[in-house]
């Protein structure tokens, strides 16, 4: 599972849907990992909370989770080119991918 922290006001949250996710590569490989987005982009209270649960102070934040619950040790904060992103999930899920 991906865990996609946005916000509408987050440029890089925009470059990561207009320049990463948009990638053959990317989209493919994402077509296998169930993902969950998480719109912080009112600030308030509840999102606070939110960011702050997973130890983040902000979009964009992408978590992985494993078939078992766990968090994977790799995340993602800030804008990611397609190549770079696409080493973060191989090393994240422990999986090779095609490049």
């Amino acid at each position: 599972m991906l865990l996609d922290f946005y916000a509408d006001w987050c440029v890089s949250c925009k470059e990561m849907e207009r320049l990463t996710f948009t990638d053959a590569k990317v989209r493919a490989r994402m077509s296998e990992i169930v993902l969950l987005q998480a719109d912080v982009t009112a600030n308030n209270a509840d999102d606070k909370a939110l960011l702050k649960r997973f130890g983040l102070f902000g979009p964009p934040g992408i978590i992985l989770f494993g078939a078992d619950g766990r968090e994977r040790p790799v995340r993602v904060i800030g804008y990611q080119s397609a190549n770079r992103f696409l080493d973060s999930l191989e090393r994240a899920l422990g999986t090779r991918t095609s490049t």
